[in-house]
């Protein structure tokens, strides 16, 4: 079961609030319904809205100032710089 299953959604049009698990029964309903060729387009559309989503939180990170060369100056420091967490916190 995934962490947002009960994480409520608003629909847009009709203002009711429904659940994301609620949401992926009604989907897979749906789903056993269509044709192979409507799945593949379904499938098609999926892929976009998910790289959409993921396009959109890149450009959001990429809007934060600096952030981009503070991860490249950590990922060429050396290793050996790094102190385990372990030796710094030993009661976790």
């Amino acid at each position: 079961m995934n962490s947002t299953d009960n994480f409520p959604v608003e629909d847009m049009e009709s203002g009711v609030v429904v659940s994301v698990a609620e949401l992926q029964r009604q989907l897979n309903d749906s789903l056993k319904q269509l044709s192979p060729e409507r799945l593949q387009v379904l499938a098609d559309f999926a892929a976009y809205l998910a790289n959409a989503e993921s396009e959109a939180a890149t450009q959001e990170l990429l809007a934060i100032p600096g952030l981009l060369e503070r991860i490249k100056q950590n990922q060429a420091t050396p290793k050996a710089h790094y102190t385990s967490w372990r030796t710094i916190r030993s009661d976790v």
